[in-house]
């Protein structure tokens, strides 16, 4: 099962918008939204709340994206190893269609991020999850979002 549509639209919103905020290439929009809904969640479910979910998330989004399975989520929450090679000794960011400017923060990113927002919307429901996300992005265009069920988030 892949992840829908509408989370991978949303979760890609994010991340170009966050790729948009910056011009230092050595940070990545994939690490700076999840720290975001790391802190954000945080706050709300605690760290032990947000590491769970965000094991899930990634378990869920190594059946999609390969270049993941070197990512570990470590005991208070923080992302690891993002699309770190095994021969490799840097953590570095697998970015090959970064160059091409298609997905600011490659596939893996937008699997992985777009994971942890359907989990986010199955567990605290649209309300939650919209408010979540708008708190922490208040400049970020999510009210043309579709939800799962279809309706205007």
């Amino acid at each position: 099962m892949t992840a829908s549509p509408e989370m991978r639209d949303l979760a890609q919103r994010l991340l170009t918008y966050e790729a948009g905020k910056t011009s230092e290439p050595m940070e990545s929009a994939t690490l700076r939204v999840y720290e975001k809904l790391r802190q954000g969640l945080g706050e709300f479910a605690g760290v032990a709340g947000f590491q769970s979910l965000a094991s899930r998330a990634l378990a869920l989004a190594r059946t999609e994206a390969p270049s993941l399975s070197t990512a570990r989520i470590s005991a208070d929450g923080a992302l690891q190893g993002l699309g770190r090679r095994l021969d490799e000794s840097e953590y570095q960011i697998d970015i090959d269609k970064d160059r091409a400017a298609e997905y600011p923060a490659g596939e893996g990113g937008i699997i992985l991020i777009s994971r942890l927002l359907g989990l986010l919307l199955l567990f605290l429901g649209e309300a939650s999850t919209l408010s979540l996300l708008r708190g922490t992005w208040p400049g970020a265009a999510l009210d043309d979002c579709n939800s799962e069920n279809g309706r205007k988030a």
